[in-house]
């Protein structure tokens, strides 16, 4: 994809579709808007199989699986799909995901190979077009389990969302200490094989401190040349306000916002590509 390394593609992704049901809506409406070009499902949360069967009856939206090893909301939780014993390091005391990546890198790699399979086998029985996979909080990408995720991805036949530089991707900021050599042991190889690989990942502005239209403003300034993924967390109003009430807003100011023309006059303005995960999937395959 050296030809595209002077433009600037983008894809604008929605991650934590089937977490709950308004993210299930903005994920598809802002698609069909043509505000945002990809999203991810999580499949151990309760409201995947609205969104599996919204992708299976709709060929035209882009969705991947967004592989989960945590579960961070409180007191709203998911376990994995494979019930593994206390000893594979997977799960607290209840049963549930860990919080937090630092304590879920620990878990054991074959524990966290089973599950993604598992994950992965359950979208593919439901029957929507797998476009590629990412990770939830970055955790299943960290350098523990970086090997795991590319050969998932290969024997899936799907592309794996990886960055070329971690420490552009903001989930390696609350990851804890990370030998980045191991990381970039498997990205080199990722890069000889032709394999995707991002030139930076921004997210939803967490912690802004102006109002939404400011923020992206200066999200969609930063878009650099190269290929860049938006991970972006829509929801429309209704239910993530009962999960997370603090927080909540973020989720659906950035859904609020993405449904008006500014985000699409900021595409024109900064000269921006905008591409789905199937695009790229296809072009790799072509």
């Amino acid at each position: 994809m050296n030809e595209n390394s002077t433009k600037k593609r983008v894809v604008i992704h929605e991650d934590d579709v089937g977490m709950n049901h308004g993210a299930n809506k903005a994920y598809v409406e802002l698609s069909r808007f043509g505000t945002c070009s990809s999203g991810s499902v999580m499949v151990p949360c309760p409201w995947f199989p609205e969104a599996a069967e919204l992708a299976s009856r709709d060929g035209s939206l882009d969705l991947g699986v967004h592989l989960t090893l945590t579960s961070e909301q409180k007191p709203y939780r998911w376990r994995p799909v494979t019930a593994p014993p206390r000893s594979a390091g997977l799960t607290d005391e209840f049963g549930y995901f860990w919080p937090d990546v630092p304590t879920a890198r620990k878990a054991h790699p074959e524990a966290v190979e089973a599950e993604l399979r598992a994950q992965l086998d359950i979208a593919k029985a439901a029957g929507f077009d797998i476009t590629h996979i990412d990770a939830h909080m970055g955790a299943a990408q960290m350098p523990e389990f970086t090997a795991i995720y590319r050969q998932v991805a290969k024997d899936y036949n799907v592309p794996a969302m990886l960055i070329k530089d971690l420490s552009r991707y903001n989930p390696a900021t609350y990851a804890g200490n990370i030998d980045v050599a191991r990381y970039d042991a498997e990205i080199a190889k990722a890069g000889e094989a032709g394999e995707l690989l991002f030139d930076a990942v921004l997210e939803t502005p967490w912690s802004r401190s102006t109002d939404a239209e400011t923020a992206y403003l200066e999200l969609f300034k930063a878009i650099p040349q190269g290929l860049t993924f938006l991970s972006m967390h829509f929801s429309t109003p209704g239910d993530f306000e009962a999960i997370n009430p603090p927080d909540a807003h973020h989720r659906t100011e950035e859904y609020e916002l993405f449904m008006t023309s500014k985000v699409k006059e900021w595409i024109t303005e900064f000269d921006l590509e905008i591409v789905g995960m199937r695009t790229l999937r296809d072009e790799l395959c072509a």
